[in-house]
């Protein structure tokens, strides 16, 4: 997707669902909806697919692929940034996905820590990384820490020191990890052409004030234009008006969370505030019932009434 691939990542990357059918398979026809939705109702330019919120890890290899180029497809011309996670659980299948992303387009390559057989020190991560991006050398690469998922919890600002000696095509975090101190550590200490973007939607506010240069999350999905105006408040010093919005988003999730918060029920709750049919999560992920969604949208609604 030519230049825009070394722009400095900036702003709200929406984590995206993966669409499927009501059979539980990947079902293309919403990508292209999905990224008019993002653009024109989020103010949302930029993704971050097959991660986390995309359930990459529930997909096969060539469910990925798919899904990839038909993210890329869609979004050629029209979004910023795709940023491909190609992070899995052996090392011959992220970079498989990795030289992948680099032949159909992809702006830049994302990968988590392997968490079966957990690499168990700073060293041994970087490696698994330096491995995973050299398949893809041309792309910009992301280490993608999540250690509440993953139950990796080296700090980030160990598994940095000498990456780009490694790893040159190295281009920052996505730190989805509560520790602020280790993330306020990278941003002050490694090299400001890095990008570190925080991936707590609850306390992005906090990351903004520790240096973040953007955020990836879910619910910017459906909430990016309220993250929009937090982001632009706090760059215009107005930090009463960020907390506000800030607040009413934990408001959102403790709420939520008391009905059992988690992917599969933040995508029935996109599906809602959307009108998109991305279909049900994928076991092991369950649906919650029909029910609890609605008092979600009820408080979504309720909370940004305002906004």
């Amino acid at each position: 997707m030519g230049p825009s691939a070394e722009k400095k990542l900036t702003g709200l990357l929406a984590a995206t669902f993966t669409p499927f059918t009501t059979q539980g398979e990947v079902n293309l026809v919403e990508i292209g909806p999905y990224v008019d939705y993002l653009q024109e109702k989020q103010g949302v330019n930029s993704i971050f697919v097959n991660g986390t919120t995309g359930e990459s890890l529930s997909l096969t290899v060539a469910e990925r692929k798919i899904l990839a180029e038909e993210w890329c497809q869609k979004a050629k011309g029209r979004l910023d940034h795709v940023i491909v996670h190609v992070g899995c659980m052996n090392l011959k299948d992220s970079k498989e996905l990795a030289a992948h992303a680099a032949q159909i387009g992809a702006h830049a390559i994302a990968a988590m820590a392997p968490f079966f057989f957990k690499p168990r020190t700073a060293d041994v991560l970087r490696s698994f990384l330096q491995e995973v991006a050299s398949a893809a050398p041309t792309l910009p690469f992301y280490y993608y820490h999540i250690p509440c998922v993953t139950g990796v919890n080296l700090p980030v600002r160990d598994v940095l020191e000498g990456i780009e000696e490694l790893i040159p095509s190295f281009r920052g975090v996505k730190f989805s990890g509560a520790d602020l101190m280790d993330f306020g550590y990278c941003v002050s200490n490694y090299p400001p052409h890095w990008s570190f973007l925080y991936g707590m939607d609850e306390q992005l506010l906090a990351a903004l004030a520790m240096g973040a240069d953007g955020a990836v999350g879910s619910t910017y999905n459906y909430a990016g234009r309220h993250f929009n105006k937090l982001i632009s408040a706090f760059k215009d010093g107005d930090v009463v008006q960020a907390r506000k919005i800030q607040f009413k988003m934990q408001e959102l999730l403790c709420y939520a969370m008391k009905l059992g918060f988690d992917v599969g029920v933040n995508k029935q709750l996109m599906n809602e505030l959307s009108g998109l049919s991305l279909g049900p999560p994928r076991l092991p992920v369950t649906p919650c019932t029909y029910a609890d969604v609605g008092l979600i949208v009820k408080k979504y609604l309720q909370i940004f009434a305002d906004c």
